[in-house]
């Protein structure tokens, strides 16, 4: 027996119906003091058939705000050399941000500007628009391109 033995409810038909399968789980509880306040979390593309397949995610989801944005800047920080992690400190330039993964999160949440700066870095390095504005106007450029020349018949 090789695989995962988890089976999908509801037939055959859904797993073949479906375009994206997704399995999300919980890794582990994000803690303060002794309340839970959130989850990180580890998505796997099981079946997609409008994209690559099979790529993997990992995130916080805090309870009442959502997917963490500090959380995610900060892993793809130091995935991609920007942030520096030496122990439990995470620095940010010449600047410690904060001695643990939480402390550093809040270090983005109060200081707006230095969360924008470190956002634009991380775009710059990824080839990604470095505002939502642009990104906007990048996705309204491609809607205005011509049309692909086909033309459809009248009906009699």
């Amino acid at each position: 027996m090789f695989g995962n033995p988890e089976t999908t409810t509801g037939g055959r038909a859904l797993k073949f119906y479906a375009s994206v399968r997704l399995d999300i789980r919980r890794i582990a509880a994000i803690k303060d003091g002794d309340t839970v306040t959130g989850n990180r979390t580890k998505v796997k593309v099981v079946k997609n058939k409008v994209a690559p397949p099979f790529k993997q995610a990992e995130f916080d989801i805090m309870y009442g705000e959502g997917i963490s944005l500090e959380g995610d800047l900060l892993d793809l920080g130091v995935e991609h050399k920007l942030v520096q992690k030496s122990g439990a400190w995470y620095s940010y330039g010449d600047e410690r941000i904060g001695q643990g993964r939480e402390n550093a999160k809040q270090f983005l949440k109060d200081n707006l500007d230095v969360r924008d700066k470190l956002e634009k870095e991380l775009r710059a390095a990824l080839g990604l628009p470095t505002s939502a504005e642009a990104a906007i106007a990048a996705n309204a450029e491609d809607v205005d391109e011509e049309p692909t020349g086909r033309t459809r018949k009248a009906k009699a």
